[in-house]
């Protein structure tokens, strides 16, 4: 006797009716939880979202394709957590769009990569990244550190994010610009403002090695070296054992 599924199947129309509504099913559940991210995720000490020169060195970090071969989550297994440091929160996540979590790792996972080299080991590395670590496969990215930084379009990826969720301000979005050069630069005396518009835990400096100008290479090793710095991880293992 024929069954149900078997009619379904030589009704052409009915077949991708039905599949559409699976799929939109789907689609929902994923989708759905997103809407209320501000309940489903904790904060996380220090927490706070991307500088403009930050969220420039991102950019550049997803152009680059870096994320084809990095990841940025450290998964709860103990050979991550003994390799890499603490496992990775939904918090830090909270302010990616997109995240780079990502699952192939042909170079190491980044997500705690900042602090743990020099802005020079950074910048050589980048340049030529086989002269610093023998047999890597990685490509080199010299031009970075001759490419000027856009800081004209920094207004607008700010304010798309805001318009995702980011918290933005209106003032931040206004000076973004400016806001970028002055992270990178040491001499000029900003960082109060910088702290007192982002965090305490902007880092301010000429991170490329060349206080002329504000090159890519200062944005994504800005970048870098915020990746798993923000997070005071110390106070995190202190409220576990309390619980």
């Amino acid at each position: 006797m024929e069954g149900k599924h078997a009619k379904l199947e030589r009704n052409g129309i009915a077949f991708a009716i039905m599949i559409l509504f699976v799929a939109s099913l789907g689609g929902i559940f994923e989708i759905a939880p997103l809407f209320t991210i501000e309940n489903t995720v904790e904060e996380a000490p220090g927490m706070r979202p991307y500088t403009p020169l930050e969220l420039a060195g991102r950019d550049i970090y997803v152009r680059e394709g870096c994320y084809a071969c990095h990841s940025q989550m450290i998964r709860t297994l103990r050979s991550d957590v003994d390799r890499y440091g603490h496992f990775s929160l939904a918090a830090e996540s909270m302010y990616d769009h997109p995240h780079q979590w990502g699952s192939k790792r042909t170079g190491p996972d980044l997500a705690r990569i900042g602090g743990k080299y020099s802005d020079d080991w950074h910048v050589a590395h980048l340049i030529a990244p086989s002269d610093v670590v023998e047999g890597s496969v990685m490509p080199g990215y010299p031009f970075l550190a001759e490419t000027r930084l856009n800081v004209d379009v920094l207004p607008a990826s700010l304010r798309a994010l805001q318009r995702a969720g980011v918290p933005y301000s209106d003032q931040q979005i206004a000076i973004a610009g400016r806001d970028a050069i002055a992270q990178a630069d040491f001499e000029g005396g900003f960082e109060d403002a910088l702290w007192e518009r982002y965090c305490e835990n902007v880092q301010v400096r000429d991170f490329d090695g060349d206080p002329s100008r504000v090159t890519e290479m200062d944005a994504l090793v800005a970048y870098l070296q915020m990746l798993g710095t923000l997070v005071d991880f110390d106070q995190i293992k202190v409220e576990e054992i309390a619980r």
